[in-house]
């Protein structure tokens, strides 16, 4: 493995679970020896890659530093992604005074580019974060329309329980998808978390790909997918336009 890639591999090490992480639980998720973690590690603080922080009683830990949000912000494609997006999130925040999720697919997982609103809800969810398609409404609107390939790659990386209402076996994804087709539109019905739902429509880029998905997003008993589905497919082929204007 060549040093960038350890690099890599400690960097990738973080997720929404686990944002910081002592040296240890590094070296054990990159399965890298503790003292080539140790030099790597260093490295990457002094050039703002990451920070130290207080861990508590397992000692000092790292976490993600500025520098990656600060170029994560350059990255074109989800920039103009955001920038055609967010008019069209303000306007579906209004309609329906709930969250409002953009999420991009990344391998088998979903990533949160932009959330509106609702910040005192309670969700797993956030920007930058990132969950396993096949729990997710987003996730689910995206996999419906992605290739065969893509879905097999979903099953074969394990189709995990967030909840005990996640679709958790490759025939149930299957029917569930092809649901999806047919109405164009994807519940998640407190698969990814109790108390929470949210109705999802895929955004369409050119040559009809799919390019990401918006969800409304809000407590269960708050969610009616007979009200805010419609609103949710209309903003989606609103941004899906929108992007298919702009060559995305």
């Amino acid at each position: 493995m060549t040093l960038l890639a350890r690099a890599a591999a400690l960097v990738g090490a973080f997720d929404e679970r686990a944002p910081v992480l002592t040296l240890a639980e590094l070296a054990r998720r990159t399965g890298l020896p503790k003292s080539t973690a140790h030099r790597i590690v260093g490295e990457l603080v002094a050039l703002g890659v990451l920070e130290r922080q207080d861990s508590g009683p397992s000692g000092e830990g790292y976490r993600l530093g500025m520098w990656l949000f600060e170029r994560g912000e350059l990255v074109p494609a989800h920039r103009s992604l955001s920038e055609a997006a967010l008019p069209v999130m303000e306007d579906l925040r209004e309609a329906t005074r709930q969250r409002i999720h953009l999420a991009v697919l990344d391998g088998v997982d979903v990533v949160y580019v932009e959330i509106l609103g609702a910040s005192g809800l309670e969700v797993v969810s956030r920007t930058g974060g990132r969950l396993p398609a096949h729990a997710t409404g987003v996730g689910k609107a995206m996999l419906a329309y992605s290739t065969a390939a893509t879905v097999q790659a979903r099953i074969d990386a394990g189709l995990p329980r967030l909840t005990p209402r996640t679709i958790a076996t490759p025939g149930g994804l299957v029917r569930e998808l092809r649901k999806i087709r047919s109405v164009g539109m994807a519940l998640d019905l407190e698969e990814a978390q109790t108390g929470v739902s949210c109705v999802a429509a895929p955004v369409f880029g050119v040559e009809h790909k799919v390019r990401a998905a918006l969800s409304v997003t809000g407590t269960t008993s708050s969610v009616d997918p007979s009200t805010l589905g419609p609103a949710v497919r209309t903003a989606a082929f609103t941004l899906g336009r929108a992007l298919r204007e702009s060559g995305l």
